[in-house]
């Protein structure tokens, strides 16, 4: 069997594919990328047991269909320093072996029998359906993923939460420090369902989301999912077991309100941030009137920093302690040029939320306080 097909095109999707595969698998062939043609058609197939993505490349030549798994590692670092040329594979069944020829030279592989590939778990029937704008999903990703926890004794934080309600598609993250919550209001449903996607999954999708228009599609049913977007897809198995309930922790009455600058705020905490204590990370937050100052002391190694801005606050003077790191987090996760910090007294939860909301959505994020030493 002989093809040909573009080699950056090639490249590109072998990249992308490449990211799924883990680098110690259970089983070998989990360590080899699969080749299906099918007319002038290549599908390509990477997978490491939980997650498995596909995707395609339209081929310049074909003489036949067939099946073969090939080692991931030797033909990536081989066709990524190709210049853009056509590429062709001659396949031989028989010797288990696939020559690989381009302009200036050609190169051989062995290749295995795809039949031995594992074949990932589909949804059922029943499964439940969400329909989300394809940027609209990549950029609840990227505010999210950050706020998830790496706990082994709740599994339920190791991953973002989808919570489809009548009202809109709740996205959520949280390790029990800070949270995350994004409203999308454009996306609900009269059937209420969620899910928990995998800190894996949910970063492979967001490396391929947001280059093109259109819509993600998501089946999902209690244990696996598929995800269909632009020319690939991914089907993974989610988190099982039930979610906190967010809404409980979420403060409604934070009537001390500061506005501040976002970018002006990250670069203070920045600057601060290396004078704190090592381990508790404390930043000393006192607003009053319409100044913030911002205090880290490490009386270990005799460091002091203190910083002050102008803000624009409506409420009680007050000092609170935030672990530095997470709030750097937090702001770098906006992208709006001002944020409104919503505070109630220094022992119960703050709340971060952008100056102005995107478009039918509402987002918001939560810092757990720390104890002051005073």
């Amino acid at each position: 069997m002989r093809f040909t097909l573009s080699s950056s095109a090639l490249s590109s999707k072998l990249s992308a594919l490449s990211k799924v595969i883990n680098s110690k698998n259970a089983l070998p062939i989990l360590g080899d990328f699969v080749f299906d043609i099918q007319g002038q058609e290549l599908k390509l197939t990477a997978s490491d047991s939980e997650n498995t993505m596909r995707t395609s490349v339209i081929l310049t030549e074909s003489d036949g269909d067939g099946r073969f798994a090939i080692g991931n590692h030797d033909l990536l670092e081989a066709v990524k320093g190709f210049s853009e040329q056509p590429i062709t594979f001659d396949v031989n069944f028989e010797q288990s072996i696939v020559k690989i020829s381009y302009q200036n030279g050609l190169f051989s592989l062995p290749i295995e029998n795809a039949d031995e590939y594992p074949i990932p778990q589909t949804v059922s029937d029943s499964a439940n359906t969400i329909v989300i704008p394809n940027a609209i999903l990549a950029e609840n990703i990227n505010r999210s993923v950050f706020a998830t926890a790496q706990d082994e004794l709740r599994p339920v934080m190791n991953g973002i939460y989808f919570d489809l309600t009548p009202d809109c598609l709740a996205v959520v993250a949280s390790d029990g420090h800070k949270l995350v919550r994004n409203k999308i209001y454009s996306v609900k449903s009269d059937t209420p369902a969620s899910f928990i996607l995998p800190k894996k999954p949910a970063n492979l999708l967001r490396n391929m989301l947001g280059k093109d228009g259109g819509d993600v599609i998501i089946r999902f049913d209690e244990r696996n999912a598929e995800i269909f977007y632009g020319d690939g897809t991914i089907q993974c198995r989610l988190i099982e077991g039930r979610y906190p309930n967010y809404n409980s922790v979420i403060p409604q009455n934070n009537n001390n309100e500061l506005q501040v600058d976002r970018l002006g705020l990250l670069a203070a905490l920045r600057r601060v941030q290396p004078f704190a204590n090592n381990s508790s990370n404390l930043i000393r937050f006192h607003v009053e009137g319409s100044v913030l100052q911002l205090d880290a002391e490490d009386y270990d190694f005799s460091k002091t920093a203190t910083e002050r801005m102008s803000c624009d606050y409506n409420g009680q003077s007050m000092s609170i302690g935030f672990k530095g790191s997470s709030f750097i987090e937090i702001l770098s996760n906006f992208d709006c040029p001002e944020v409104i910090i919503k505070l109630a007294d220094p022992s119960r939860a703050g709340l971060v939320l952008p100056s102005e909301q995107p478009e039918n959505q509402d987002v918001l994020m939560l810092m757990m306080p720390m104890l002051l030493n005073d």
